[in-house]
Order: structure tokens, then sequence, then C-alpha cells
């Protein structure tokens, strides 16, 4: 346990954020000072009033406020993390970065002009990244950038939320409900989400769309009949003739069809999701997934027995339970399906899901086993022909890693990059959904949110229009 004390300025929260990165490898209590002197930033490390470690450095001087503020946060920091390195002797795969956006550095200092050599150095030396994590960064940054550099004046993504799934496995604390409790919901879920839909339709109907996705949730935990109503009014309202993607997160084996596939076939859906999460069938049991093995298999066959060519399938690392041995089982397993894109996904412990409510429960893999699966991962995908495109972190992750999304060349997912850089707006539908209005190249973003609640949502649906024409007519 580290107790913090700041002396002469207001970094609190971002120095805590390095502080928790060490935590998981220091026992016993120790207090940490962070001082502000001037131009100068001072860290020193105490253990009964004793100091074992401090680190001081100068603060870079800067021509505006802004600049200054950023750099003294930076510096302030930067000698908390050297302190705890000294303590530990445990370096940081990503150093100081807590943000969930690492390529996002890397594409505002490539404007800024600044050179590759130049970059690798700063990202290694201020920021404390590892050769290994800045070589990934570099490789998705310029996948991403082929991505968004096709981007068009007054284009715009669409994302549609279906709110529903069979089960809530324990890691998830997306907006979600089981359907079974919820099924009298449904019908006046998607009357008040074909509401706001055609409003969308008629209030964007000159902005080319780029791609369009529909997550959740689970969309297919809709009927057939439901899941044909949605994609037909989608059909009949947006022009979709140039469309660049369209997605729907058909997620858990459990609920897809045959039907339902030739549904999707039909309404010219060009990417689907079959996410596994594991090939272990303990696992699987434990995460309160209520399908087998082989219903993945399945599924995925007859996915591509009706012409879906390209599918994403998700894993998740550290899993409750699983060794690195499992996570070896289930890339071989889908190394045999050979799919378009894996989207590599560390255990993050949410705030608001079962697993963290109820984590002693849980036997959860250590941050040393995490980096193997996550290098064994990269090496099975790599060698599947799969190039890693787009990446992003969350909060309270173990081993404090990343999420990944490799695909085939050709094959990326759009949407992701788009919703991870900021680079155009995305005009978002459902309960719980956030459209992003992106403004002067990513300089400003506003948003508007719907509510979360199913019930406010259909009850509300003529509020949440409103919020949308109110937003949309503020910043044309």
């Amino acid at each position: 346990m580290i107790n913090l004390t700041c002396i002469n300025h207001d970094t609190e929260f971002e120095i805590n954020n390095i502080i928790h990165l060490f935590e998981p490898y220091i026992e016993g209590e120790y207090a940490v000072q962070s001082i502000l002197e001037g131009n100068q930033a001072i860290a020193k490390l105490l253990k009964e009033e004793s100091t074992l470690f401090t680190c001081e450095r100068q603060i870079e001087s800067a021509n505006n406020e802004i600049k200054a503020k950023r750099n003294r946060k930076l510096v302030l920091k930067e000698v908390v993390y050297d302190v705890l390195y000294q303590l530990t002797g445990k370096a940081m795969p990503w150093g100081m970065l807590t943000g969930i956006r690492p390529t996002k550095i890397v594409h505002d200092y490539q404007k800024q002009g600044m050179s590759e050599e130049a970059l690798r150095t700063r990202l290694k030396d201020v920021y404390r990244i590892s050769d290994a994590k800045i070589n990934l960064m570099m490789e998705v940054a310029k996948a991403e950038e082929e991505i968004l550099e096709k981007n068009q004046k007054d284009e715009i993504s669409l994302y549609i939320g279906i709110p529903f799934c069979p089960t809530r496995c324990v890691y998830c604390s997306f907006t979600a409900y089981a359907i079974e409790a919820k099924k009298n919901y449904v019908e006046s879920y998607l009357d008040a989400l074909c509401k706001e839909i055609t409003f969308i339709a008629e209030a964007k109907k000159d902005y080319p769309i780029r791609s369009l996705y529909i997550g959740g949730g689970t969309p297919t935990s809709l009927n057939e009949v439901q899941l044909e109503r949605l994609l037909k009014h989608i059909k009949a309202s947006f022009n979709l003739e140039n469309i660049g993607e369209y997605t729907i997160e058909a997620g858990r084996p459990d609920t897809i069809t045959r039907q339902k596939l030739e549904i999707m076939k039909a309404m010219d859906v060009g990417r689907i999701s079959i996410n596994p999460q594991t090939m272990n069938q303990k696992t699987l049991d434990t995460i309160g997934r209520h399908h087998t093995v082989e219903d993945i298999k399945e599924v995925f066959q007859m996915a591509r027995e009706l012409g879906h060519n390209n599918i994403n399938m998700d894993i998740i690392l550290g899993l409750p339970g699983e060794s690195v041995v499992d996570v070896r089982h289930t890339l071989e397993e889908l190394k045999l399906l050979n799919p378009e894109n894996i989207t590599v996904h560390t255990m993050a412990i949410k705030r608001a899901s079962k697993l963290k409510e109820h984590q002693e429960d849980y036997q959860l893999a250590e941050a040393t086993k995490i980096e193997q699966m996550l290098d064994i991962s990269q090496r099975a995908c790599r060698g599947m022909g799969l190039q890693p495109y787009y990446m992003y972190r969350q909060k309270n992750m173990l081993g404090n890693f990343e999420n990944v999304g490799y695909a085939k060349p050709g094959y990326e997912c759009v949407y992701n990059v788009e919703i991870m850089e900021e680079s155009e707006s995305i005009i978002a539908a459902g309960a719980g959904a956030i459209t992003k209005m992106v403004y002067q190249n990513g300089e400003r973003i506003d948003r508007i949110a719907n509510v979360k609640s199913l019930e406010d949502y259909i009850g509300r649906i003529d509020e949440m229009i409103e919020r949308k024409r109110e937003g949309f007519e503020k910043y044309k």
C-alpha cells in the first residue's frame, strides 16, 4: 500500500494512476511525496519516515500555460514512476501510459512533424514504454492511418445498439438485459429504436455513410422476425449502396440460427462477429455461457456455407481459471476455423460486473501469465496471416496490458478504427448509445447521450430524438 502526498500541485489523480500500476508488486506500507518546487519536480519514497529513494527532474519551459501544465504533469508523473521502479525493479510494458488510445500519441506527434526516430526515442525515454509496445503502437498507427486517410468530407458512421443478451457473462458491464426477463419489452424497444433510426436517416440524408455497426448486448438475441424487421427498416431508411462496411455483432453462438444468418446475408450485412471468448468448455461454463465449444464450430461453419466471408472472433485472455495452455488450445482451434479477424481482449475487472462483486470467488491470472498469453496470441495471429490494425486499453486490465484487433489484409474493421481514433462523427441509436459529433479534424468532440435504462429509453424516445435534433442544429 502506498500513501500519496502532493505538495504545491494538484496532480494527485494522475499520479495515483501511476501508483496503481505498481501496487501488485509492492508488499508493505510506503509513502510517496510528490513535490513541485519552482520548475523542479521531486519524488520521495519513504518507509516509516525514512527516505529510501529520491528522484528529481527539471520541468521543460513552455510558451503557453496549457503546454506548461501538460509538461508539469508529465514530469511529476515521471519522477514518481522512477522511484517506484527503483523500489520494485519492475518496468511497466506501457510505462507511464494510462490512456485508452496509445496510438493517438503517435498520430498527434506525427501531425507535428516529428520523425519516427525522434518519436520512438520520446516514447521510450519520456513515457517509459517498452520497445515491444512501441513497435506495436507504430505498426497499428500505420494500419489505422491507411483507413483514416480514406475518410471523406461530411462522412459519418452509424451505431445501433441492441441491449439484450441470453444471459449476462460474469465479466460484462455493458448496458444489457437478459432477454428472457425483458421479452415483453422487445417489441416496444424496436418501435422506439426504429423511430430514432427514421429521424437520424432524415436528418443525415445528405451525409455519406462509411460504416454501420449493430452491437449490444447481442443483436442476435432478437428472434428471426424481430431481426428481419430491424434490418429491413435500416435498409429502407438509409442509402447503403456505397457503404464501406456493414457489421452485426452476432456474438453468442447460442443466439445464432441458420435463418438469422440467411436474413443477414439477404440484407447485405458484410461482416459478422461470432465470439467464443474461449474454446475451453470448463471456462464457458464458469463465465455463464450456455453453449458448447461444438456449438461455436457448427455456427461458424454454417455461416461459411451461407456465404459469410468476413467473420470476426473475440477471445479474452485471463478468464477465470484459464492457463497459458488453455489459451494456446483456444488459438489452435481458431486456426482450424480460419476467421478473417481475431480480436484479443485482456480481461478487465469492470466496476459494474459480477466478477468485480465476487472477485474472491474467481482465480485470475497474474501479470506474468497475461504477458505470456499475449505473446502466444500475437504469434498465433501472425501465423494465421493476421496483422494488428487497432488497439485500445481499459482501466483495471489484468497486468495493465491491451486489447488488439488482428485482421487479414483488406479485412480490417473500419468502425473499430473510427470509434477509437474519433476522426469522424458516429451517430448512435438505442438505449445507452452515445453519439459523438467530431469537428475541426477531431479537435472538438460533442457528445449526445441516450438514457441507459431500457424502460426510460422506450418511454422517453421523443426526448432522445429532440436531444439529437438540438445537437445536430447546434453544431452544424
